[in-house]
């Protein structure tokens, strides 16, 4: 270095240039290099990153319609009307009132909870025929043991015939 100083041929301003063509030339190279080794990624990952990722989307997007689970609840609601309405009113309303928000969340395409709504609504209104059911037996039960004492009371009654 000293000797670049003292060389009267040797102009500074030319060992800053070649420097800078140095420093250049490694950064190109640097470049270059690290371009070559850095990461990319493939066709094949990218296509099997999109087909997970619809995979997945098309999964949780949407629930199928619950058109059946609808339709049931509708027949169960409308065959528990007749007896039901008046053993069960309390039943019967519960399910008049599911079936009636399970309609409104059909419209409004929120099928898993038309859905819910449907199911209970069909429980509610299978109570209902069970309750009215359970009812009438109980009705019939005392006309029967009603009739079986009338029976014994008027047996009492009758004078016993001699032999």
């Amino acid at each position: 270095m000293g000797q670049a100083a003292a060389d009267p041929e040797h102009d500074p301003s030319e060992t800053d240039s070649n420097m800078n063509k140095i420093d250049q030339t490694h950064t190109a190279e640097h470049l270059q290099i690290r371009s070559q080794t850095s990461p990319r990624p493939t066709s094949a990952l990218v296509l099997t990153l999109a087909v997970a990722g619809l995979a997945i989307l098309s999964a949780c997007a949407s629930t199928p319609p619950p058109t059946e689970q609808m339709a049931v609840a509708r027949a169960s609601v409308e065959r528990a009307t007749g007896p039901a309405a008046a053993e069960a009113p309390i039943e019967m309303a519960a399910a008049r009132d599911k079936l009636n928000r399970a309609n409104a969340a059909f419209a409004a395409k929120e099928f898993p909870l038309a859905k819910r709504l449907a199911e209970e609504a069909e429980a509610d209104a299978t109570l209902a025929e069970a309750r009215s059911r359970s009812a009438r037996s109980a009705r019939a039960l005392t006309e029967v043991r009603d009739g079986i004492r009338m029976l014994r009371e008027e047996i009492g009654r009758q004078p016993v015939a001699p032999r």
